[in-house]
């Protein structure tokens, strides 16, 4: 391609706040062009606008979700980027396939079993693969985990526990806004965790085979908040005097942002952002725990708990030569919440939590002395820097080093990975960042865990992942 051919067209479904990393990142780079931005509000389209004439790109077309597969083909989009509420992916993936375009779905790549099998077999019949943004893979403390456990630092890994906290800041806002609604997010098991399952299924390589838990919903919820005396009178905090001094409670008019997609963008669908987290109608859980049983025979205890004084992770791995133990302190505390300064909400990896933390890795080897492992400097913002990494994966450097790249090259197709990690086509990192891409098999093996999760929550039973989805 020689300087100023056509940029491949891109479109993105969905615009909501976690939208506009991806509207942002394509504008940055000069081979692709976001044609199209596809919502049923028009509202938040215009911030989307407002976001490409800031990057000095043209205003896109404003599709309604009805158009969508008409006008892929109509419009020659060869990029999809799918952000919609997490129970719609399917209805534009499975058409963005079909029409033989790239497709690139936020995590997770669907909420329940039929979805999942569909966008599978529609792979199977198209030979068109996804990508899954599981950024977590390209945060370089994780990819450290991995080299470790895979270089054979404690040899075969027998058992894994995993636990995950969610702070009163960031755990609070799934039960805020259309999360706190299993029948669009899949509740946090299939929304949040799945990074984790994610992780575990790749560092580990191995796939989930039967899954038992417990879940419940007792901290947030109108009859928690009652009982801990949490709850204020309100339902949603804009304009409640009830929420004022909440520290629960999101006000979006102090951020101009949010103000921008949701406050100003009420009048079109009626969506609140700002919901009561002790309100009625909340059908998610906030504290699960799970046993999980892998092909290799290694067993995970995991838990997630959405309530938190402080935010991170701890992650153990015992193995036949030693231990690995990961910790990773997000936020040691938070103070009340009464308003956000990111543009991206409350939820956390825009910018650094206050009171940040750091990483630290510990190998504990057989008969030796334990040692720190060294890691590389660790940015809280952008998820780790796992945000940008996975783009340029996705579509590139922003600056190739060699040059303008062919739009018809596109972003990497995972099935062509060589074994060495170098890909065809695009301009990607020379390491091994583009087997780090997770495919729609990634996607269904994270998604497999949340729901025979769930399925076990009710039954009280343990759950073969084979009868909830086949791969």
């Amino acid at each position: 391609m020689t300087v100023g051919s056509t940029p491949s067209r891109a479109v993105v479904v969905g615009t909501g706040s976690r939208a506009q990393m991806f509207t942002e990142a394509l504008a940055r780079r000069p081979r692709l062009r976001v044609a199209a931005l596809c919502d049923p509000n028009p509202v938040r389209i215009a911030h989307h606008q407002r976001l490409l004439k800031e990057a000095g790109e043209p205003e896109a077309a404003a599709w309604g979700p009805a158009e969508f597969e008409r006008r892929l083909r109509a419009d020659d989009i060869q990029e999809v980027v799918v952000t919609c509420v997490d129970a719609l992916h399917d209805a534009y993936i499975v058409p963005a396939l079909r029409a033989g375009c790239r497709v690139v779905t936020e995590k997770p790549m669907t909420t329940d079993a039929a979805k999942c099998r569909r966008i599978l077999e529609t792979v199977r019949e198209t030979g068109n693969h996804l990508a899954v943004a599981f950024n977590y893979r390209f945060n370089p403390v994780h990819e450290e985990v991995h080299r470790q456990l895979s270089g054979g630092a404690i040899g075969e890994v027998l058992s894994v526990h995993f636990e995950w906290l969610l702070d009163t800041r960031h755990g609070a806002d799934y039960f805020r806004r259309w999360h706190r609604e299993k029948e669009h997010s899949g509740g946090l098991m299939v929304h949040k965790s799945s990074h984790h399952f994610d992780l575990v299924n790749w560092w580990l390589g191995a796939r989930p085979e039967e899954v038992f838990g417990y879940g419940r919903l007792g901290f947030y919820g109108r009859a928690a908040g009652e009982r801990s005396g949490y709850r204020r009178e309100y339902e949603r905090a804009h304009g409640a005097a009830a929420a004022r001094d909440d520290p629960f409670a999101l006000e979006l008019a102090e951020n101009d942002a949010m103000r921008s997609l949701y406050l100003d963008a009420e009048g079109e669908d009626g969506y609140h952002r700002d919901r009561n987290v002790f309100g009625d109608d909340i059908t998610i859980e906030d504290d699960m725990a799970l046993l999980v049983r892998y092909d290799t025979g290694a067993t995970m205890t995991y838990h997630l708990t959405a309530y938190s004084p402080w935010e991170g992770y701890r992650v153990m791995f015992n193995g036949t030569r030693g231990r690995l133990e990961l910790e990773v302190e997000e936020s040691a505390w938070q103070p009340p919440l009464l308003g956000t300064a990111s543009g991206r909400g409350t939820i956390h990896g825009d910018r650094a939590l206050a009171n940040a933390g750091g990483p630290r890795l510990v190998l504990r080897p057989l008969w030796e002395p334990p040692r720190e492992v060294e890691l590389p400097a660790f940015d809280h913002a952008g998820h780790g820097g796992g945000d940008e990494r996975m783009l340029d994966v996705l579509y590139g450097p922003v600056a190739p080093a060699d040059g303008p790249v062919d739009p018809a090259d596109g972003p990497v197709d995972p099935a062509r990975a060589t074994e060495a990690g170098a890909t065809e086509g695009a301009a990607v990192d020379a390491s091994d960042a583009s087997r780090r891409r997770a495919t729609e098999e990634d996607g269904a093996l994270a998604l497999v865990t949340g729901l025979a999760a769930n399925q076990s929550f009710v039954s009280g039973r343990p759950v073969a992942t084979a009868d909830v989805v086949t791969l």
